[in-house]
């Protein structure tokens, strides 16, 4: 018999995929009751990732935790990664969101012996916090098929340069008078004779000469096609010469620029929904569509089981100004086999007055059930909510859902090492007492396997800390029903290779798979 006691031991030993039995939390409320029920795509039905969930992160954490230690359960932190970090580019470029070669399986490719990888990157000449509204698309490849710790110390890849030639992207604004045209995240799908479909988010700044913004930005989800070409020699390009125009948010289901000037609308991934053969779908970040200043949750939103006594009042959280917080999951489908025009479904998940991020979000297919994982900043849940920088992962059986937060309905899947017992401040300046791991690694993103790639941005303590701008050690995370936990015995004491991304299928020049 496992005891309670024991399962909480194991959850904060991180030797195995445990969930703390509810007499070992610490006080607080009940989670949400999920059932997992699947329902079709283009039903209406949104899960609701609900404050009753989220406040399940906090009683997770240990309130003995002292100083610059760890607050949360070993088996859903990620190992800390050391200071001295190797860069990627060699000193080219800063690099953060990245994201692999793909199919609608989300399987990760190379091609005729290359594995290629795109990420978001910025001259070094800018400052690391200022890259965000100079970002482009770039490449990197390296030679497929070598072991990690065979290869040289900073991953091997060699940087190809931007995908796409200045001034292509910036076409399809019908306002061209943009003061900064940037391209944030997305997925790269592979097709037969190596064409490539990138979708992305297309955006567009309208800012005065202090920064401030004229109007709001303007983000768009997007495609260009190109075709890969690789050989021992290394990776090119050709095509990516268009840009088409998919989605803009539609203030009816995303909310858009009219209802709030700092709204989300970013991150496509596509995939086949193993349930609808030949359809394909695409995930991305959204907000609620309500205006800013009026926006309320409801007692849905916050989710509490009748009689809860740690239950909160409606009237409260809504003028606590958690209602700024109203992130969403949005799914949209293509309507032609060229995936070049997309309809909107309604959102898939909601994180009203929790969180007003759901960053790159993706599907893992595992043993007959759809993992929806996400990524959310510490500093972007609502009031009273507090969790750490890392993964959050709900399982269904269907990509619409009444989706489980996994690990007893917190959702934490993969956290920084983090001290909710003490502020986090910000990456330029953490907070003196947080741990050094807290803003080790962001923009994770799940391969398959469970492996978990993700970008350094801070290192280090209030009074010791360096930037990133570079891939962090790959880590496993093991999925087993509801539950993740790290694999400790993965790499080096959980650290895999630095920047290790690996192909589990290789194409050829005639579309062979292999």
């Amino acid at each position: 018999m496992i005891t309670a006691g024991a399962v909480l031991a194991t959850l904060f030993t991180g030797t195995a995929g445990a969930v703390a039995a509810p007499d070992d939390l610490q006080p607080g409320p009940e989670p949400t009751a999920h059932t997992q029920e699947a329902f079709a795509p283009e039903s209406d039905f949104t899960s609701k990732w609900t404050r009753a969930d989220a406040r399940q992160l906090k009683r997770l954490s240990d309130p003995e935790a002292p100083s610059r230690e760890n607050s949360m359960p070993a088996a859903l932190t990620m190992p800390t990664v050391p200071q001295d970090f190797p860069d990627m580019s060699n000193g080219e470029v800063w690099v953060w969101d990245t994201w692999p070669l793909t199919d609608k399986d989300g399987n990760q490719y190379s091609v005729n012996g290359q594995e290629i990888i795109f990420s978001l990157v910025a001259d070094r000449s800018l400052g690391f916090d200022d890259r965000h509204v100079f970002a482009k698309i770039g490449y990197f490849f390296r030679p497929a098929g070598v072991p990690a710790d065979e290869r040289p110390e900073n991953g091997g890849w060699t940087y190809g340069g931007l995908v796409f030639k200045e001034g292509v992207t910036g076409k399809i604004f019908d306002d061209q008078s943009y003061s900064h045209q940037t391209q944030w995240s997305g997925s790269a799908r592979i097709d037969k004779g190596g064409k490539i479909n990138l979708f992305f988010t297309d955006v567009a700044f309208y800012r005065d000469a202090a920064g401030n913004n004229i109007k709001p930005y303007d983000p768009h989800i997007a495609l260009s096609v190109g075709t890969v070409h690789a050989n021992k020699q290394g990776v090119r390009f050709t095509g990516f010469d268009t840009v088409t125009d998919l989605l803009e948010a539609d203030g009816v289901n995303y909310q858009n620029g009219e209802q709030n000037e700092f709204f989300n609308f970013r991150d496509p991934f596509t995939f086949e929904d193993p349930a609808h053969p030949g359809e394909t779908y695409m995930v991305f970040e959204g907000n609620s569509a309500m205006p800013r200043e009026s926006a309320q949750c409801s007692a849905e939103d916050l989710g509490y089981r009748e009689g809860d006594p740690y239950a909160e009042d409606v009237d409260q959280v809504n003028a606590s100004g958690a209602t700024y917080q109203i992130g969403n999951i949005g799914l949209a489908k293509a309507k032609n086999d060229d995936l070049t025009e997309w309809e909107f479904l309604p959102p898939i998940l909601s994180a009203n007055c929790v969180t007003d991020q759901t960053e790159r979000p993706q599907f893992v297919f595992k043993d007959g059930k759809s993992y929806l994982f996400t990524i959310s900043h510490r500093g972007t849940f609502a009031n009273g909510i507090d969790g750490p920088e890392g993964v959050y992962g709900f399982v269904g059986d269907g990509i619409r859902s009444d989706f489980q937060p996994l690990n007893g309905g917190s959702g934490l899947a993969l956290g920084n090492p983090t001290n909710l017992n003490f502020a986090g401040g910000q990456p330029f300046a953490p907070d003196y007492n947080q741990h050094p791991g807290h803003f080790q690694a962001y923009s994770h993103y799940v391969m398959p396997g469970g492996l978990v790639q993700s970008f350094i941005d801070t290192i280090g303590t209030h009074d010791d800390f360096v930037r990133g701008g570079t891939l962090a050690p790959t880590v496993k995370m093991d999925i087993h029903g509801d539950t993740t936990s790290v694999d400790y015995s993965y790499g080096n004491g959980g650290l895999g290779g630095w920047a290790d991304i690996p192909a589990n299928l290789n194409v050829n020049s005639g579309g062979k798979v292999k």
